[in-house]
């Protein structure tokens, strides 16, 4: 259990007493949830920084200081991070008072062992209940109103009536918080299909509107088309499935399941999505994501490519293939259930045969070692700059995907065979 001194990354005996540890670490201990990498929050009444600096000296960790005038630092272990704050007001009770919601408002001191909860957050647990502290203090940080949502998402919870329409009431408030804050919440919201009834319900309750101004009510429903797509992909091709779940990059937290439900959300036209998402701070590979699923997603619904074709499509696509195949399959599923007034889920059973038409794509797409997917190159540019003995320009890179081509229809296979090739191709 979390809440043991002993699965900490440091010793108790750095933290005075009194010392607390509150909000989501304390919350999910209660509810029996655990993570790989632990994330703890302490409360001291004085000198907080002064302890964590302590603490990341002793154990060589990471130190950042995160707010010198209201004293809040963090140290970063391999496989943890502890933020310690200092308390705010006279007593650990008012401290508990300023917080968002009941369930994120209850303390333990690992000293005594003793749970501190006057807001009745241990019953909203039970109950499985998001219900806020007060109005005041979602309108004093408004990424509360979008982190309602997103805890409700991920916790399986409800959000209490007079909460959400709080939260509702103070829906323009969303505005004055940087993209960049917003833009994590939804990433939570988007990561997995427990988030989109969530993301629909911030939509309706004037959540989104400042930052996704393109999305629509059948923005909203492409995102379950999207979710029912994913499950029926991953039911035929588990490896599809896992790219699905695969970040974009490393140090991009963004699936391209996320990706494919950032395509619906903003403005169908690649050029004006790309404005909108650096607006809201997306990263280039991203951006390149979205954009590059939206640009080829007509190609992706032509019923029979030649291989040519096919050669350029898988080049252009590259890593996006995933994102738009799941894009694909949703749009197809939407059509099915919109044409003939059936549930999504009913009309993905129906459509589930119409994944033959993408069957060809998909199975090369995950074949390593099919050419036209992923083509393995005879010759590099220099090779034939010396071997044709022609200058550098853009024709090389014609060249070169001529030769692709051909590899792939085995018309060239050597690399004799592939600069002979570029040759006739040249003289024709």
């Amino acid at each position: 259990m979390v809440l043991a001194p002993k699965n900490w990354p440091f010793s108790l005996e750095f933290l005075p007493q009194p010392a607390y540890m509150v909000g989501g670490a304390v919350r999910d201990a209660i509810l029996g949830r655990t993570r790989g990498y632990l994330d703890l929050d302490f409360v001291i009444p004085s000198k907080a920084v002064k302890v964590a600096r302590a603490i990341a000296h002793h154990y060589k960790a990471g130190f950042v200081l995160l707010d010198a005038e209201r004293q809040i630092a963090r140290v970063v272990f391999p496989h943890a991070t502890a933020d310690f704050a200092q308390q705010e007001g006279d007593s650990l009770e008012v401290d508990l008072h300023r917080r968002d919601f009941t369930v994120n408002a209850i303390a333990y001191n690992p000293h005594t062992q003793e749970i501190i909860d006057p807001l009745q957050g241990y019953a909203d647990l039970q109950q499985g209940i998001l219900r806020m502290v007060s109005p005041a203090n979602l309108e004093d940080d408004p990424l509360r109103l979008m982190r309602g949502y997103r805890q409700a998402a991920q916790l399986g919870f409800t959000i209490e009536p007079a909460t959400q329409a709080a939260i509702r009431s103070l829906a323009s408030h969303i505005s004055k918080v940087a993209a960049e804050r917003v833009r994590v919440e939804i990433g939570y919201l988007l990561a997995n299909s427990q988030g989109t009834p969530w993301i629909t319900s911030a939509w309706e309750d004037g959540l989104l509107a400042p930052f996704f101004k393109n999305a629509t009510r059948e923005s909203l429903i492409k995102l379950a088309a999207v979710d029912e797509a994913a499950a029926l992909l991953s039911q035929n091709w588990q490896q599809l499935g896992e790219k699905l779940q695969e970040y974009v990059r490393d140090s991009i937290k963004t699936t391209w399941l996320g990706i494919a439900k950032l395509a619906c959300l903003v403005n169908p036209d690649p050029e004006l999505a790309e404005i909108e998402l650096q607006e809201l701070t997306y990263s280039r590979a991203e951006i390149r994501g979205v954009t590059t699923a939206l640009k080829l997603l007509p190609q992706l619904q032509v019923v029979d490519m030649s291989l040519r074709e096919q050669y350029f499509f898988f080049h252009d696509a590259d890593i996006v293939f995933p994102a738009m195949t799941v894009l694909a399959v949703a749009l197809d599923i939407l059509v099915e259930a919109m044409s003939n007034d059936k549930p999504l889920h009913i009309a993905m059973e129906t459509k589930a045969k119409c994944c033959l038409l993408w069957t060809p794509l998909i199975n090369r797409y995950l074949n390593p070692d099919d050419l036209l997917a992923h083509p393995t190159p005879l010759v590099s540019g220099k090779e034939l700059i010396i071997a044709l003995d022609i200058p550098a320009s853009p024709i090389i890179g014609q060249l070169l995907r001529e030769i692709g081509v051909a590899q792939a229809e085995g018309k060239v296979l050597t690399r004799i065979e592939a600069i002979a090739y570029a040759r006739q191709l040249l003289e024709g």
